[in-house]
């Protein structure tokens, strides 16, 4: 449940700081009378991703076995190339966001009506449903077949944490280095999502799309059994799977491989642009 939380945490603080600083932009332009549809897209986002939830959630249920893992399968590699964008996305736009999002603000307010609810739906929908899509296919991957409560619960808190933070940093009460934790928990979701894109071809191998699934590289169920504390704990945080294909462990590995160390480079090249009190510097809004 620790990753889920994360997730949550991560994601939760991203679109409510986006939500602070569009916010924030609004009333120190006087144009307060745009606050309402800027909360009505941004509702009618949130509900859009808990929609999709559901759907991801009940919606293969009355499928066969095959399909189920092909769809899910599919879904977690999809998922997986999501989470990547985002993570060097935000490692790169982290520095401009503020400006960024003022601008479209700015251009917003101009228009009509509809235009400040589509900012509002957008800006949060994509972080909504990327959400929603990694906490499913993460909960799958950690074995969330036994319950997806525990995990969706873990999820929610993460989100209220975030946004008790944010709603902290706009009002002066807290400074947050958001470089560095986005550094450092976007270092740590390239393992989380490591594990997702390892899972999504087993569960491709045992829809019998990929051949492979009795290849095994290792089995140490012996030594770490599935059920125990501390396996069911590697499997809830890194997806570890004490039986794992050829397969797995290639993909595993060659995500890792490649995507952490261009994570840390763009991370490094970020932190040499900004400078450290920009980096430290907190959000702030109107009163």
């Amino acid at each position: 449940m620790f990753q889920t939380f994360l997730i949550g945490l991560r994601e939760g603080l991203e679109a409510a700081l986006i939500v602070a600083i569009l916010i924030g932009y609004l009333k120190r332009v006087g144009q307060r009378s745009a606050l309402k549809p800027l909360w009505t897209g941004v509702v009618a986002a949130i509900l859009v991703a808990l929609g999709f939830g559901a759907l991801l959630t009940f919606g293969p249920s009355t499928l066969t076995f095959e399909a189920q893992e092909a769809i899910g399968g599919s879904l977690s590699i999809i998922a997986v190339g999501f989470v990547t964008w985002m993570i060097f996305w935000m490692a790169a736009a982290s520095r401009n966001l503020k400006h960024e999002l003022e601008s479209r603000a700015a251009v917003a307010v101009q228009g009509s009506t509809v235009g400040i609810v589509v900012l509002g739906a957008l800006t949060v929908g994509r972080e909504g449903l990327e959400t929603a899509l990694f906490l499913w296919a993460s909960t799958r991957a950690a074995g969330g077949s036994g319950g997806m409560l525990g995990p969706a619960l873990a999820a929610v808190a993460g989100i209220l944490v975030a946004v008790v933070i944010a709603w902290a940093i706009t009002r002066g009460l807290l400074r947050l280095n958001l470089s560095t934790f986005f550094r450092w928990t976007g270092g740590f979701l390239v393992v989380v999502a490591a594990g997702v894109l390892a899972y999504g071809f087993h569960d491709l191998q045992e829809a019998g799309i990929l051949p492979g699934l009795n290849s095994l590289a290792f089995d140490l169920s012996a030594v770490i059994p599935p059920t125990s504390w501390y396996g069911v704990l590697l499997k809830g945080v890194f997806n570890f799977s004490p039986a794992t294909t050829w397969l797995e462990f290639t993909a595993w590995w060659l995500y890792v491989l490649i995507v952490m160390p261009l994570f840390v480079l763009r991370s490094r090249q970020g932190g040499r642009r900004a400078t450290a009190p920009a980096a430290a510097a907190p959000v702030t809004t109107a009163a």
